[in-house]
């Protein structure tokens, strides 16, 4: 998405599906099986895509503003100090989810929830895990 004109329709379609949302949490009295959690998925996609819309127009706007701060951004993100910095976070916050992640399946476990979700989980978490497994093998083949 490099033109404006997508980050607006993100915006917009983000919004629109915050408010029916929001709609349908405050009209629907009863809700039955996929109608219980519909609105709510409705509500967090909104929010997740105009909050993503809005910053990057807000960010293409103050960049055409002012070119100089536009270059010095572009520097900044491309710097490979930041790049190892943030690959280095994300490495961490990965070692951390791994842990968080498996004692959040036990608990969930434990706790007597229905089993398909707890499926859902393992296989999520399992997905994961095979991800990372491919990557570090295809990278230990590459180095």
């Amino acid at each position: 998405m490099k033109n404006t004109f997508s980050y607006y329709f993100l915006t917009a379609a983000g919004l629109g599906l915050l408010v029916c949302g929001i709609y349908f949490i405050k009209t629907i009295e009863d809700p039955q099986s996929v109608l219980r959690a519909l609105p709510y998925i409705c509500v967090g996609l909104g929010c997740g895509m105009f909050g993503h819309g809005v910053g990057e127009v807000i960010l293409r706007s103050a960049m055409k503003k002012d070119p100089a701060a536009a270059k010095q951004l572009e520097i900044d993100r491309n710097d490979e100090r930041n790049l190892a910095i943030a690959n280095r976070a994300k490495a961490k916050a990965y070692d951390m989810m791994v842990f968080v992640f498996g004692a959040l399946i036990t608990a969930v476990a434990l706790m007597g929830i229905d089993i398909i979700l707890v499926l859902l989980l393992v296989f999520t978490y399992l997905f994961i895990i095979v991800y990372c497994t491919y990557y570090r093998y295809k990278y230990y083949k590459e180095m």
